[in-house]
């Protein structure tokens, strides 16, 4: 069942659309500081004939549109309102009809069923301002060639690829989130290894629930997942391949594991290991097995994240009184830190509160974290020289940020109040776009992975 959920797409992408008479498209969104107007897009129903392309068509078409909603930076328009109804792919349409109705943008599809059983998808996506056909990916439209059940993969992508082409960032839309989903009494919870898509579609259970699972994390670059379970009686990190349904244990260390966290080329593990009443950071190479000791302080340092470069890490450690982020060379070698002077690690905050689950954004530029203060949670973000903090989110407790591929969201889990179970949440990096993911259970620990291929 397994592989059957992630077989790989089965898709030739080709750019066989009729050229038309291009300019240059201006239309763009703005994604900064989230005071800018969603833009104004209309996503009609995709061309078809009756029978099984339009319901593909039909289910495209509103994955689509849910994809668009869901980013916070596009206004919908509704059907109702559209005057235009004889769209055409091939043909230019009646921009003045789109003007009444303020629509910035229009996305024109179809959709085929092919005789050997395949189903072609195909858009475009019009500046209605500019009367002109936007480029994607240099060409004036795009079509998928796929079979039927992977038409939610298709409708991802279509959304992917008209984000990508007015913010001018990478898409994240076409992405999964593995998560613990949690069920019975607080005294006896069952937290099984779960996934979904991004949008909360095809949920399914990784693990039986028959042992505690916790702190799973996806690889950047293989859709791998590593993440602790309690199986055997001690914490112990455990790797699991999304492909083959394999799981096996990291190593078998003295000590209890835990917090494990891929580095950024998939090569490496890096974990927290207990030993003899302290933690402290380590790193296995995943091909030779081979342990390397990160850290060596007779205070507790844990949760690491890598920089993308693999040239630093992270980490949560209370070696200045309370927990709070430290950033280290992975080398171990010195660094110049933002309070002056030299060590081997800095600390970055310095604000009230206790600070802990770090992870180091895609970008490079930003640090995730979750802080704690007066009784209150909060998921934050601090760049990496300790400046400009800003705190996202606020409740009676969210914790454990996870960033989306392209660095401009963050999952998160939160319980609203005391008693109530987790649920996962998003937020993007201006604050104003949150958003509670669905999922049938309780959730917790959500872990975002790389853009699906």
């Amino acid at each position: 069942m397994i592989r059957s959920f992630i077989t790989a797409l089965a898709m030739a992408l080709a750019f066989a659309l009729a050229p038309l008479q291009l300019a240059g498209a201006q239309i763009t969104v703005n994604v900064g500081d989230g005071t800018a107007k969603p833009l104004p897009i209309a996503v009609p129903e995709f061309n078809a004939e009756p029978g099984e392309a339009r319901e593909y068509g039909d289910q495209i078409a509103e994955v689509l549109r849910s994809d668009l909603r869901l980013t916070g930076l596009f206004e919908l328009k509704k059907p109702e309102a559209f005057i235009q109804r004889d769209l055409d792919i091939g043909a230019e349409p009646r921009f003045a009809d789109w003007k009444i109705i303020q629509t910035d943008a229009l996305v024109v599809g179809e959709t085929e069923m092919l005789p050997d059983g395949r189903l072609r998808v195909a858009f475009r996506l019009w500046d209605i301002y500019g009367e002109q056909v936007m480029r994607l990916g240099g060409q004036p439209g795009r079509q998928y060639v796929t079979t039927p059940e992977n038409w939610r993969r298709i409708a991802h992508k279509i959304a992917d690829s008209i984000y990508t082409r007015l913010t001018g960032e990478d898409g994240y839309l076409d992405t999964r989130i593995v998560y613990i989903a949690e069920t019975g009494p607080k005294t006896a919870r069952v937290k099984k290894l779960a996934i979904m898509d991004a949008d909360g579609a095809n949920q399914q259970d990784l693990t039986s629930g028959a042992h505690t699972v916790l702190t799973p994390r996806f690889s950047t670059s293989d859709q791998e997942i590593t993440y602790m379970s309690y199986e055997g009686g001690t914490p112990r990190v455990y790797l699991f391949n999304i492909e083959t349904g394999r799981q096996e244990v990291l190593g078998n260390f003295d000590g209890m594991t835990f917090a494990p966290r891929f580095s950024p080329d998939g090569r490496s593990v890096l974990f927290s290991q207990a030993r003899g009443g302290n933690s402290d950071l380590y790193i296995m190479d995943l091909r030779t097995r081979q342990e390397e000791q990160l850290t060596s302080h007779p205070d507790i340092d844990t949760s690491p994240s890598m920089s993308p470069d693999g040239r630093q890490i992270v980490f949560t450690s209370d070696r200045g009184g309370s927990p709070q982020l430290y950033v280290m060379n992975r080398d171990q070698s010195a660094l110049t830190c933002p309070s002056g002077g030299r060590d081997t690690a800095c600390r970055i905050t310095f604000g009230e509160g206790r600070y802990s689950t770090p992870v180091w954004s895609p970008r490079g530029d930003l640090i995730a974290f979750t802080k704690q203060l007066r009784g209150r949670f909060y998921i934050g973000v601090i760049g990496t020289d300790g400046k400009g903090e800003r705190l996202l989110t606020e409740s009676y407790l969210d914790e454990g940020p996870t960033w989306s591929p392209n660095g401009r969201v963050i999952a998160f889990f939160r319980e609203a109040r005391p008693g109530a179970g987790p649920r996962l949440w998003s937020v993007d990096l201006t604050g104003k776009n949150l958003r509670q993911l669905p999922t049938p259970t309780d959730a917790s620990d959500p872990a975002w992975s790389p853009l699906l291929d």
